[in-house]
């Protein structure tokens, strides 16, 4: 089943695969009134992401903590991952780390 995409009428979070660690802002006005895009394009990130990589997606603070909708949507990811609270940022939203781990790791959700 395929998601619809997320970046139909906005400039994309990311347009190409991160080679090193980086941050997807997921917080703007469309990401504070629609839970649903949030974790579309928390997917979407995580996707761009290399493995030995992290991306850090810092969501808004209206829907609350992560580990309530995001962290379990992040799971159809077709790669190992690591999840890690990294806390509040100085706005107020969430920071949760997503290492894409290479083939053989063992990561821990936490």
């Amino acid at each position: 089943m395929s998601r619809p995409n997320a970046y139909a009428d906005r400039e994309p979070v990311t347009m190409r695969v991160h080679d090193r660690a980086w941050t997807a802002d997921l917080e703007t006005d469309r990401h504070a009134s629609d839970r649903r895009f949030v974790v579309d394009e928390a997917i979407e990130a995580v996707e761009q992401t290399r493995p030995d990589r992290f991306v850090d997606i810092v969501t808004h603070e209206c829907h609350g903590h992560p580990s309530a909708y995001l962290y379990r949507a992040l799971g159809s990811v077709d790669s190992d991952l690591d999840l890690s609270d990294r806390g509040r940022c100085s706005c107020g939203g969430y920071v949760t780390r997503v290492t894409i781990l290479a083939d053989g790791s063992n990561g821990t959700d936490g």
